[in-house]
């Protein structure tokens, strides 16, 4: 056994071992440290002298027992919220607060055994992470939980979240695990859990995960499984070669000049590569893996930098990727932001052409523009609407055999292409449909749709317990009755909580620009005055 793994149970513990060897770890292709139940921060039994080239067992002694009844009253004390712990894509919060190392140790092990006890087979975990300062940590928390619960774990280090779900799915997984916050703050953090087909966890899964985690005043007893844990980098590489597999023997991407904002985030190495190899001339914008700035002022949450990049560099078209890369933000040659409804129109109408979209059907959310959606009619084309959220979305696929959905936010979904949606993906067919229309991006946008006015803002609602049952206040339900029926069948409202942020999202959409701005502006005040928003 490497020094990685001596080190992490000679007394620092994972989570700084990790740190101290994280650059041996990403030039190592499969080093391997070995842990079970009874050594969850304890010392080992029989190492003294011990090559430390060798895999060592662990076993439980006098002092590991003390040792564990101390981390089993350290974990009891986690603060867990009244609401529920998963939301719309897993567990996501601030940092320190809700999100922390025993939260992520008790995560990895309640699902560690929920995966195993609906599996009943013995195979790996899959896990990945993002650039932010809190990922080492959680994910090296979030793997020994794991193989605390007898699994064997492959890290991947930085990388998509996509790449973790495609690769669950072909490695006959149990299942996979990102720590990511997608396109939330610095600050913020989350725990994303796959399944084997690479889906998301279904809902059933994850509740049985939180009452174990809520259930558990102590950690489980000891027993003597043993986990065991290895780094993975190298397996990045059947990733990227599935992204390019569509397009190898019919299209390149020669004579096009791509803008990609990577938000610091995961994608880094990987989009630029990728465009590169396809024969695309790349320009980058934050391309280097930074916790500090991840989703700062960047990526598909504010498309101001890669609008002025596209038009000062002439580019034929640019893509913002979130801190995770799961789902993308587009901008036309002429500097226009095209969202999640424009990429659906366009790309279904090529799949539409290659009879490869069943019933002329996609499914989207309620966000959905009532433009694209008339559009889209008008062509003969059905859209479905589900609840915001992209498992909805995917559920409503699977049950109408849809082959293409997503949100205006930019998670695509097409199961021709990819198990999940991914931002990565979704930016090369819609730069490979440019390069065969033989026009640009804006030609293509022009002869679309024209949306109606829609504006979104989000208020922050900092007290979880209010914002999560926002439909109990009787006077903002009144202030969204009083605008609906002021706008009558020229608008609607849309007024929910996020599931990943903390905040209170209104969007009002009307024929009428002036309408949806007064509206909006009204809702708003009323959120933050019933809500006491800050």
């Amino acid at each position: 056994m490497g020094d990685y793994s001596t080190t992490a149970v000679r007394g620092w513990g994972l989570a700084e071992a990790y740190r101290h060897d994280q650059k041996k770890m990403l030039s190592s292709k499969r080093e391997c440290v070995v842990w079970s139940r009874e050594n969850m921060g304890m010392s080992p039994a029989g190492t003294q002298g011990a090559d430390e080239n060798t895999e060592s067992d662990w076993s439980l002694d006098s002092r590991s027992s003390e040792l564990m009844g101390s981390s089993a009253q350290d974990l009891g004390a986690i603060a867990l919220p009244a609401t529920p712990l998963f939301g719309t894509d897993g567990i996501r919060g601030r940092v320190g607060e809700l999100l922390s190392v025993p939260l992520a140790l008790q995560v990895g092990f309640w699902t560690g055994l929920v995966l195993q006890t609906k599996s009943g087979a013995s195979a790996p975990v899959i896990v990945g992470q993002d650039s932010r300062n809190s990922s080492d940590m959680l994910a090296a928390a979030l793997c020994k939980g794991l193989a605390t619960a007898g699994l064997e774990v492959w890290h991947l280090g930085l990388c998509p979240t996509p790449c973790v779900a495609y690769l669950t799915s072909i490695n006959n997984a149990l299942g996979g695990v990102m720590i990511s916050a997608s396109h939330n703050p610095p600050e913020d953090n989350g725990i994303k859990i796959f399944g084997p087909d690479g889906a998301k966890l279904p809902q059933l899964l994850q509740q049985q995960i939180e009452a174990g985690i809520r259930s558990a005043e102590r950690f489980p007893d000891p027993h003597n499984a043993l986990g065991r844990y290895y780094t993975r980098p190298e397996l990045v590489g059947d990733y990227v070669e599935s992204l390019k597999k569509p397009f190898s023997k019919t299209l390149n991407l020669q004579g096009m000049r791509i803008v990609l904002d990577l938000a610091w985030g995961a994608a880094v190495g990987l989009a630029p590569t990728v465009f590169r190899q396809m024969g695309a001339e790349v320009i980058c914008l934050h391309d280097q893996p930074n916790g500090d700035r991840i989703n700062v002022n960047c990526g598909s949450t504010n498309l101001a930098a890669l609008q002025v990049a596209v038009q000062q560099h002439s580019g034929s078209l640019g893509f913002a990727f979130d801190g995770d890369a799961d789902r993308v933000l587009a901008v036309d040659d002429q500097g226009r932001a095209v969202d999640g409804d424009y990429i659906l129109y366009l790309w279904g109408q090529t799949l539409n052409t290659e009879q490869q979209l069943p019933g002329q059907l996609i499914v989207s959310t309620v966000m959905a523009n009532l433009g694209f959606e008339r559009a889209w009619e008008k062509l003969g084309g059905r859209l479905i609407r589900t609840p915001v959220g992209d498992q909805y979305v995917q559920a409503e696929m699977l049950r109408t055999g849809g082959m293409l959905g997503g949100e205006q936010s930019g998670h695509i979904f097409c199961p021709h292409y990819s198990v999940t949606g991914d931002g990565l993906l979704t930016a090369l067919h819609l730069a490979a449909l440019v390069k065969r229309a033989g026009s640009s991006l804006s030609e293509l946008v022009d002869q679309s749709f024209q949306t109606y006015p829609q504006l979104l803002r989000n208020v922050r609602v900092e007290e979880r317990d209010v914002r999560m049952n926002w439909q109990q206040c009787e006077a903002l339900q009144s202030a969204i009755f009083q605008a609906e029926a002021a706008m009558g069948g020229q608008g609607r409202v849309l007024v929910r909580a996020s599931g990943t942020e903390p905040v209170i999202r209104v969007m009002v959409e009307a024929e009428d620009a002036e309408l949806a701005h007064h509206w909006t502006k009204q809702l708003v005040l009323a959120v933050q005055k019933y809500l006491k928003a800050s």
